[in-house]
């Protein structure tokens, strides 16, 4: 069963032209805390990170319809952590979220953009998740036209498989998908969806994955499997959105085992990401924590286990210490999802909770760290603008701050 969803061919930035998504829903089906923000000081402007293409435009002079998978060239895709833009009806972000993501906007640009989005794109559903005298329970809430802020930064697809886009119950979750259509944007979270589409000859499949029974539940590591295997009988290149792990400023860090959370399992993320690499997967992008957490090579295939606290609008996620970090992640990979390039962009949160260019590379330096604690030589090396080494690379990080 499948169903179209067409995209807009270009977006403002002149990117590449994109076939539209299809969504495919493969297996028959089987029987949070975000933080309140106070202050975190804007980093000191230091030298840019070049934020030059990762790879030749895909496609440039050449007939793609007529070449062969060896001679297409290399893609770039982008993903982000957590974003909330804002919620209602007291922690709206200024001027009404225009130019929310500008200053992030240039380094999102890719051939696909994706982001975590956590919370709902709905009007008022009369459901909700906390009571009227809840006082440590999070709902995120915006009205719809806020799907458009999504679209003039670049996103082409938003991951919905996490603990915020219910919080206003079933007909907030589908009000949210609406919503994303509307602005030309798509989303991948319902359990068994495979999200396909083809960027200038090569095919990219994303699949969203929870711990929680409406998605695809990360601890259910065998048939998360079975379904990355048709993704990649559909696709040449296959991403997986995953959030996974605890919460918290305190978890930085990538343990071996299961991790529970306020009585939730939420999945044994080493184990998890590698099966599904072994299933063919050829990208893992963790969320959840809140905070980064490390990457590494695994076959080959980079796993980013927690890209961190992209976007907290109104102040709605805590910007303290760790809290406040987060990145871009930007890869380019060939036709048959092999590393080709790669860079992490540093981002903080302003005092508004928007995306801000970190200049003094905040974020990579905590990278370099977790990476040679958690993963050793199998971690992730970056240069001193985030780009990064390929998998045979060998981490070397004696110099790293």
């Amino acid at each position: 069963m499948s169903a179209q969803h067409p995209l807009p061919q270009t977006r403002p930035g002149g990117r590449r032209q994109r076939a539209g998504w299809a969504l495919a829903l493969g297996l028959p089906l089987l029987a949070g805390v975000a933080g309140v923000a106070s202050g975190m000081a804007p980093a000191t402007r230091a030298e840019a990170p070049p934020l030059e293409p990762l790879a030749a435009p895909a496609g440039q002079g050449l007939d793609v319809a007529q070449a062969t998978p060896e001679q297409l060239p290399p893609i770039t895709l982008s993903a982000t952590g957590d974003v909330i833009m804002g919620a209602t009806p007291n922690m709206l972000p200024t001027n009404g979220g225009l130019g929310f993501f500008d200053d992030v906007a240039p380094a999102l640009a890719s051939d696909l953009v994706m982001g975590n989005l956590e919370q709902a794109l709905t009007d008022d559903t009369g459901i909700a998740k906390c009571g009227q005298s809840a006082t440590d329970c999070f709902q995120f809430r915006l009205p719809p036209s806020y799907a458009h802020r999504l679209a003039d930064a670049g996103f082409d697809l938003m991951t919905l498989a996490n603990n915020h886009t219910g919080d206003f119950g079933a007909p907030g979750y589908a009000n949210t998908k609406a919503s994303l259509a509307a602005a030309g944007i798509d989303h991948v979270g319902d359990r068994d969806q495979i999200a396909v589409t083809e960027v200038s000859g090569v095919k990219v499949a994303v699949i969203g994955f929870s711990p929680y029974p409406m998605h695809n539940q990360v601890t259910e590591i065998q048939r998360g499997q079975s379904l990355v295997r048709m993704a990649d009988r559909l696709a040449d290149v296959v991403v997986i959105q995953a959030q996974m792990g605890a919460e918290g400023a305190d978890e930085v860090h990538t343990p071996y085992g299961n991790e529970i959370f306020y009585s939730e399992d939420r999945g044994d993320v080493r184990a998890f990401s590698r099966a599904m690499i072994d299933a063919g997967a050829d990208l893992v992008v963790g969320h959840s924590p809140h905070v980064l957490r490390g990457m590494e090579f695994y076959q080959g295939r980079l796993i980013a286990y927690s890209l961190g606290n992209f976007a907290g609008g109104g102040n709605t996620l805590s910007n303290d210490g760790a809290l406040g970090l987060g990145g871009i992640l930007r890869v380019s990979l060939n036709p048959d999802g092999t590393f080709s390039a790669g860079q992490f962009v540093s981002t903080y949160m302003d005092g508004d909770g928007a995306p801000t260019l970190d200049y003094d590379q905040n974020s990579l330096a905590l990278l370099r760290s977790l990476n040679a604690s958690d993963f050793g030589n199998t971690g992730v090396a970056y240069d001193d603008y985030g780009n990064i080494a390929g998998p045979s690379a060998t981490a070397d990080y004696s110099a790293s701050g």
